[in-house]
């Protein structure tokens, strides 16, 4: 974690619940330019070549950017990489479309650790209907009167690539479009860029809000009022991020998909990533330190799945291309 003062913030205890819900101008306009857009193409520029383009940018951004890169790398830490290859990932990231690497580390972290108090506030918990939640998330900001100190690794805080995609997370997709216009015009646009950010900041927030409903009775972390939930028909679709218990359970683990049937691109990626020599002292639940308030809660614990094995070619291409430098 990466607060300090956590349980006293200006000599006052850190309050997870007392807070207020404030819109966010900036992103729920941007927001929604993005549906305005999206709707527009939909109409007007239902075409396979740009159908196409969404399909893979958005799977693109969700597998090396949000997934491996934002959240696996830059917020958990759970394996080690080149640096250029990390602000490659965390760029990619920042075209999901949530915002820059420091807004996305400060969401992630408040959200951690209000959930592991033993009450927080609604905005974490995803207590309210569908329609409530998705503005709150989506279009608004939560302000504690309380909030514990929040203090980014300077290696990150300071890193000019990062201080410039934060600032400026909504110009960048802009060569993007660009690019896409002067390849395809406004329909490559429009899909390329619009729908897919559309897509993916409403589905960030629709596997959130399921993730954090009637709780699995599998892991259970004890004295946490908020537990994660695994949704099983999305584990393929998010890059593995839809199993949520698992991740409550071991937040610092790269493979979030834990047992025989749950799927993992994110973790199979970091795996190919390895074996070319482009990662290195990947972590996974059998690696993390035993935490006494986790506790299984249905049955027998079944076993963790057998890892990956390595691939010799990818393993030969690192070596002949040199590329863990």
């Amino acid at each position: 974690m990466r607060f300090e003062n956590i349980d006293r913030v200006d000599g006052a205890q850190a309050d997870p619940v007392s807070g207020t819900v404030v819109y966010a101008p900036v992103k729920s306009l941007f927001l929604l330019a993005m549906y305005g857009a999206a709707i527009y193409g939909l109409v007007r520029y239902l075409r396979i070549d740009a159908v196409l383009l969404f399909t893979v940018k958005t799977m693109v951004v969700l597998l090396l950017g949000h997934s491996v890169g934002m959240h696996r790398r830059l917020i958990h830490k759970s394996f080690e990489c080149p640096l250029w290859l990390e602000r490659t990932l965390v760029y990619f990231g920042v075209l999901v479309g949530l915002g820059g690497p420091f807004a996305m580390i400060r969401t992630h972290d408040f959200r951690d650790w209000a959930q592991r108090q033993g009450r927080c506030h609604d905005y974490f918990a995803h207590r309210r209907r569908p329609i409530i939640d998705a503005m709150w998330q989506m279009h608004c900001d939560l302000r504690l009167a309380k909030p514990p100190r929040l203090t980014i690794e300077p290696q990150v805080a300071n890193d000019a690539f990062y201080r410039f995609i934060d600032r400026h997370w909504i110009a960048v997709h802009l060569p993007w479009a660009l690019a896409f216009y002067l390849i395809g015009g406004w329909a490559w646009v429009i899909w390329g860029v619009c729908t897919q950010i559309a897509t993916t900041v409403t589905g960030h927030w629709l596997i959130g809000y399921f993730a954090h409903q009637a709780h699995d009775d599998n892991w259970q972390v004890t004295g946490a009022g908020v537990q994660g939930r695994n949704v099983p028909l999305v584990g393929w679709l998010t890059m593995g991020e839809g199993w949520h218990n698992n991740h409550h359970a071991f937040p610092g683990s790269a493979r979030m998909g834990l047992y025989t049937g749950q799927s993992d691109p994110g973790y199979r990626f970091i795996k190919m990533l390895e074996a070319m020599g482009l990662a290195w002292n990947v972590r996974t639940a059998r690696d993390l330190a035993h935490r006494p308030q986790l506790q299984w809660a249905s049955g027998a614990q079944p076993h963790f799945k057998p890892d990956i094995k390595p691939c010799p070619t990818l393993h030969w291409i690192g070596r002949r291309l040199r590329l863990r430098v």
